[in-house]
């Protein structure tokens, strides 16, 4: 007979970043702890708020199934002696399997005879088994831990009670002197102990205590209440799916209330007032129909509806406070100039071997000066590029991004527009921050794309060369968006820039200034490996093969778009019939090319008609095929590429490469060296498993 399993671990409020991952770890570990354990069981949910952590686990059987199995053992001539004996060797084995000699049989394996016996292993009681359910909750890892009292555990919170039911049985097991028991707490204000008589009426129970322990059902009541407050009000709330989480899990029993500020504050930049709403005191924003922000907001409580108008007032006070700072520090901000809040810049240490802020703008506004070269850009259109370069962080210095750090390259677009700065110059203050996140948006114009590269790239450049690397999950800097942002930027412009090109500029530039610097080898290797990386995963996110992946990058990143074209196009051609000729022809070309010692071709060493045919065919295409990728056109450059597939099987059938004579197999080597460079300027085809051979 099955029955239903609960586990619960009540804890003080848990941080709402930490709830998401460790509900999933939870669930996680307790489907392969049960299957480790061979217990069967149904189905697995997961419950959490502020104050719990728990598991149900339906139709859990109430033993394991037993094992009958056959154990194979040493071969014959091992278990027996010259006399026909049992050997120690036997006899051990069969005690080891818990049986006797009178249990061994033969069997045949592969043509020699191995003593075998059979094994029947029954199956443990779960209630037994589920005592040892405490290495789970032990087993959960948490951004941060902490130890509280005298106890020697590190866990996210104190663990203040703990429920461990087999149907209605209670499973003992203890944390740290915490027992396990049927006892669980409802509500911290509304609610009070309540004891679960069976797992299966965990969220029943709780509901009664002002606890909706499902993540989901609480989530859509909180998105539910929203709605019905956006059609009573004919609003338009600002919907962000990080803070219904975060609110989500926030409370245990959610209430949505509304509450107004007053219209004077409007005045300061709306993006300041929804940050202020958003990160600082957890409500919705609300717009009207046609897109206003208007003086309201919309909170969660962690309660019911009682006193819900006196909930509402005590929030607006609080915001009103915020509110008043935010005014102070726009208007405040708006006194002096732009030229005055860059001298503090020198004062502000960007990095220590780096020197200040001030010395990092000298560098954005130089390589700044250097990408609008290489993207043509006209005398007034680089005179915009450099100031944007040259202000791009003076915002820093100001209060409101002092108090509100998600909102640099915002409010210096804000405030560059009341300083007079020209509208392109302060767009791109803004958008040399972008992509803010991964997936964010990239900038929309030319002077910002410009500045945005410039800063990254001194960013990377300038971290790598002190021996800055991002290792496993550790980022500090965020150089790897960075370098994403980069690539996307690249790929959204259409610029044909090759990306070793701008790494060389900035690593140079570095060397030039007498900066601190690790080997100036060594800096450019992982300069080119870091930006690599981020390449493949780039187009690996885009659902590009690996293989492919690697074969485009084997020689380096060259242009991205470019590159990230190429990969599309032999993803393609993979699973084209027709190209097998092709790849099969370039492939024996770079396998005997690496044999090679170089690519100097002589004429007259060539023996037969075939020799003459494969190095005028390649001549001819040669300069063709160049231009095809000097001027970013994949499609025709492979299409140059196969017009050697036939003249390369024609020479291979006439042609004995690796001949006797020295200076003839040098010549042709070189011969095919020349070509696979062409080819490996391409792609590494060799790198490709080719779907149309199989």
């Amino acid at each position: 007979m099955s029955k239903s399993v609960l586990f619960e671990l009540g804890v003080e409020e848990l941080p709402a970043r930490f709830i998401n991952n460790a509900l999933a770890q939870l669930e996680e570990k307790t489907a392969k702890w049960l299957k480790e354990q061979r217990v069967p069981f149904g189905e697995i949910t997961g419950f959490a708020t502020p104050r719990r952590l728990a598991v149900k686990i339906t139709e859990v059987e109430e033993k394991q199934p037993d094992i009958e199995e056959e154990a194979k053992g040493p071969a014959k001539k091992i278990a027996l002696d010259d006399e026909g004996n049992w050997t120690k060797a036997a006899i051990g084995f069969s005690k080891g399997q818990g049986k006797s000699v009178e249990d061994i049989y033969f069997k045949e394996i592969n043509g020699t005879e191995y003593i075998h016996v059979n094994k029947f292993i029954e199956g443990e009681q779960t209630a037994k088994l589920l005592e040892d359910f405490r290495e789970v909750f032990l087993s959960l890892t948490f951004p941060k831990n902490m130890r509280w009292g005298n106890r020697d555990l590190r866990y996210a919170r104190p663990i203040r009670w703990m429920v461990a039911l087999f149907g209605k049985e209670i499973i003992p097991f203890s944390i740290e002197g915490v027992n396990t028991g049927n006892r669980s707490f409802g509500h911290r204000f509304l609610g009070s102990e309540t004891t679960i008589v069976d797992a299966d009426q965990y969220e029943s129970l709780l509901k009664d205590e002002y606890v909706i322990a499902s993540v989901e059902e609480r989530k859509a009541e909180i998105l539910s209440q929203l709605k019905q407050l956006e059609k009573e009000n004919n609003w338009k709330l600002i919907l962000d799916e990080g803070l219904l989480d975060e609110v989500t899990h926030l409370v245990e029993y959610p209430t949505v209330f509304s509450g107004e500020f007053s219209e004077e504050f409007l005045e300061v930049p709306e993006e300041a007032l929804i940050t202020s709403m958003k990160e600082h005191q957890r409500y919705f924003p609300v717009r009207s129909s046609n897109g206003r922000l208007l003086p309201c907001f919309v909170g969660v409580r962690n309660g019911d509806d009682q006193y819900i108008d006196t909930v509402a007032r005590g929030n607006e006070k609080v915001l009103k406070a915020r509110l008043k700072d935010a005014q102070f520090f726009f208007e405040e901000d708006q006194k002096g100039s732009i030229d005055e809040k860059m001298q503090k810049l020198s004062r502000m240490v960007y990095q220590e071997e780096l020197g200040t802020l001030a010395d990092k703008v000298q560098r954005i506004i130089a390589i700044t000066g250097k990408i609008g070269e290489w993207v043509g850009l006209e005398a007034e259109q680089m005179t915009k590029a450099k100031r944007a370069a040259e202000i791009c962080k003076f915002d820093l210095v100001t209060q409101m991004v002092d108090e509100f750090t998600e909102l640099q390259g915002v409010m210096g677009e804000k405030y560059a527009r009341i300083f007079g700065e020209e509208e392109e110059v302060a767009m791109a203050i803004n958008e040399h921050y972008m992509p803010r996140q991964a997936s964010g948006a990239v900038p929309s114009t030319t002077i910002g794309s410009i500045v945005s590269i410039a800063d990254k790239l001194d960013t990377i450049v300038g971290s790598i060369s002190i021996g800055i690397i991002p290792t496993g999950s550790q980022d500090p800097y965020g150089l790897r968006r960075q370098a994403l942002g980069i690539l996307q930027t690249l790929t959204a412009q259409g610029w044909s820039i090759p990306v070793e090109k701008l790494i060389d500029l900035v690593h140079q530039f570095y060397y030039e200034l007498d900066l601190p610097t690790r080997d100036k080898k060594d800096v450019r290797n992982d300069l080119q490996e870091f930006f690599q990386v981020r390449a493949a995963y780039l187009m690996k996110e885009d659902e590009i093969d690996p293989d492919v992946v690697e074969a485009v990058l084997a020689t380096g990143i060259g242009v991205y778009p470019a590159t990230k074209a190429k990969a599309i196009l032999l993803v393609e051609k993979r699973q084209d019939p027709s190209f097998k000729s092709v790849h099969e022809a370039l492939g024996r070309v770079l396998n005997l090319a690496r044999k090679a010692e170089s690519a100097k071709v002589d004429p007259k060493l060539f023996e037969n008609d075939k020799e003459h045919g494969l190095f005028n065919a390649y001549q001819n295409v040669h300069d063709v095929y160049r231009k095809s990728m000097q001027n970013n056109q994949p499609q025709d450059a492979l299409n140059r590429l196969s017009e050697l597939a036939k003249p390369i099987h024609d020479f291979f059938d006439e042609t004995m490469v690796m001949a006797e004579d020295e200076a003839i197999r040098h010549n042709r080597l070189a011969l095919l060296k020349q070509i696979a460079e062409d080819v490996y300027a391409f792609a590494d085809l060799n790198a490709i498993e080719w779907k149309q051979q199989f």
